[in-house]
């Protein structure tokens, strides 16, 4: 086992682990007390996360298990290799929250938000376990997504032991392609598990590369994503933002769209492209995923 921290203070902004993981942008992080998504006041906690995190290009090349948690200024880690890189690449240590915040509009309900949820930053998902997360999200509460991920990863994932404990990583699309339409309605995804199959099946056999996204600008991203058999453009949206680094990406929810009416009725633009080209100007551009997550948690969590 390998063990170390990172201090907080040594980051460009605050940080705080339990909004940032819990904040309804990620499904693949566990407790270890079984607590996940069990409440809406996710902030400020000191419990231990867990998750098995597939090689990522130019980051690891090996499959790890990693375990962290937040004690005051420091992030404390367990993990089966160093987890320094990982952890600064999926929680976007390496984010200037301070600059990001200074460059989003002055605006009472973002002013109100990050002051709420200080240090809360976006994710960087391995994009495949992020597609299938989002692709199951549709009228589905924060909880449920969560439970159908660990689901699949109990039941289809490799098995790691690390630390007298076995952890279960989440499927690879040939994995998940080999499953059967009904044995992925048997893990609870109903009408959603011919999208999880097909989509997992495109991937597989080189069909569509959801990293290729990479390629293009936002909006042509956003295009490439949607060939996968049940992605949208809300969904395409959030694989974007909580994947592959498009943080002007703004996913148009529930949660959004309540904040669109109540506070910026005049980016009802009707349609799903045009709203959203209104709401990331009104939140900013550059930064406006951030400010879009911001508003969800907060809005979420019962700010107004």
């Amino acid at each position: 086992m390998e063990q170390g921290v990172i201090r907080c203070e040594d980051l460009d902004g605050a940080f705080d682990l339990q909004s940032t993981v819990e904040s309804g942008q990620s499904y693949l992080w566990d407790r270890s007390d079984g607590e996940m998504y069990t409440t809406t006041e996710a902030y400020g906690g000191s419990a231990w996360y867990e998750t098995v995190v597939p090689p990522i290009p130019a980051v690891s090349d090996e499959q790890a298990v990693v375990r962290v948690r937040q004690e005051g200024e420091e992030l404390q880690w367990e993990s089966t290799t160093d987890a320094v890189p990982i952890l600064t690449h999926l929680l976007r240590l390496d984010d200037d929250l301070t600059a990001i915040e200074a460059a989003t509009p002055a605006d009472p309900l973002l002013d109100r938000a990050f002051e709420q949820y200080a240090g809360m930053r976006l994710v960087r998902d391995p994009v495949f376990p992020c597609l299938v997360s989002f692709i199951c999200s549709a009228q589905m509460r924060v909880s449920r997504i969560h439970g159908m991920q660990r689901r699949l990863a109990r039941e289809y994932g490799d098995e790691i032991a690390f630390d007298g404990r076995t952890y279960h990583a989440f499927p690879t699309p040939s994995q998940l392609a080999a499953r059967t339409e009904d044995e992925l309605r048997e893990q609870s995804l109903g009408y959603r598990a011919p999208y999880v199959q097909r989509t997992a099946e495109m991937v597989a056999d080189g069909e569509v590369d959801p990293r290729d996204a990479l390629n293009f600008d936002y909006e042509d991203a956003r295009d490439h994503l949607a060939q996968f058999v049940g992605v949208g453009n809300k969904v395409a949206d959030c694989v974007l933002l909580f994947s592959l680094g498009f943080t002007e990406a703004v996913p148009l929810d529930t949660w959004i769209q309540t904040a669109i009416a109540d506070h910026y009725p005049d980016c009802d633009q009707g349609g799903y492209v045009s709203t959203s080209r209104a709401i990331r100007e009104q939140f900013g551009g550059e930064y406006a995923g951030y400010a879009q997550t911001y508003v969800f948690h907060y809005l979420r969590n019962g700010g107004n």
